[in-house]
C-alpha cells in the first residue's frame, strides 16, 4: 500500500456543501468537544477544508490544523486565516508533547495508514481531551463503504492501547463522537 493512498482526492467543494455540514452536525459536535472544559488551543488532525477548524476558531479557540494533502492546507488557510496549518500525517505530527488542550480527529482515523499510531500521537499532543468523530459501523450512504469504517469497539481498543484513561461515546445520526481523556 502506498503511504496515504486513502487521502481525500475528490472535489474539495463537496466537503463544505450545506448537506455535508448538516450531516456532520458540526455545531453539535463542537459543543460536545468543548463541553465541561476551558480550552484555548485545538489541533484539527486531517483538517481537510478546515470545516471544523473554522467552527472551533468561531468559538475563540486558537486553531492549528494538519493534513497530508497540501491542497487541503491551502483551502483551510483560506477559510481560517488566523489559523496555523501545515502538511503532516496523523501518525507523525511535528509539535511538542501536550501542545494542545484538544486534539480533534474528524472522520480521519479510518483514513490513516496506522490508526493505532495516530491515536498514540493524539494522546501525546493532548493536554485535556482527544475527540474522534467517525462513521457508524453500518453500511449506508453517506460515508465510506463498510470495509473502510471502524468496527464497533475498535476505537475503544485503540484508545486503551494508546494509553487513554477514559472514553465517552455519543452516537449521532450517522456518526459517533468519542471523547478520550489522557
Amino acid at each position: 500500500m502506498d503511504i496515504h493512498e486513502r487521502r481525500f482526492n475528490r472535489d474539495i467543494k463537496v466537503l463544505r456543501s450545506p448537506e455535508r455540514i448538516e450531516l456532520l452536525e458540526v455545531k453539535r459536535v463542537v459543543d460536545l468537544c468543548l463541553e465541561g472544559l476551558n480550552l484555548k488551543k485545538v489541533l484539527d488532525v486531517g483538517t481537510g477544508s478546515g470545516l471544523f477548524a473554522e467552527a472551533f476558531a468561531g468559538r475563540g479557540l486558537k486553531v492549528t490544523g494538519v493534513d497530508v494533502n497540501p491542497e487541503m492546507i491551502a483551502v483551510a488557510q483560506g477559510y481560517v486565516p488566523e489559523g496555523r496549518f501545515q502538511t503532516a500525517p496523523a501518525e507523525a505530527i511535528p509539535f511538542p508533547d501536550q501542545a494542545f488542550d484538544l486534539v480533534f480527529l474528524g472522520l480521519v482515523l479510518h483514513e490513516t495508514d496506522d490508526a493505532s499510531l495516530a491515536l498514540q500521537e493524539a494522546h501525546r499532543l493532548a493536554r485535556m481531551r482527544v475527540a474522534v468523530l467517525e462513521w457508524l459501523y453500518q453500511q449506508e450512504e453517506p460515508g465510506p463503504a463498510l470495509e473502510h469504517r471502524l468496527e464497533e469497539g475498535q476505537v475503544g481498543r485503540l484508545a486503551q492501547n494508546a494509553g487513554f484513561e477514559t472514553m465517552g461515546q455519543t452516537p449521532l445520526k450517522h456518526l459517533v463522537l468519542y471523547l478520550l481523556h489522557p
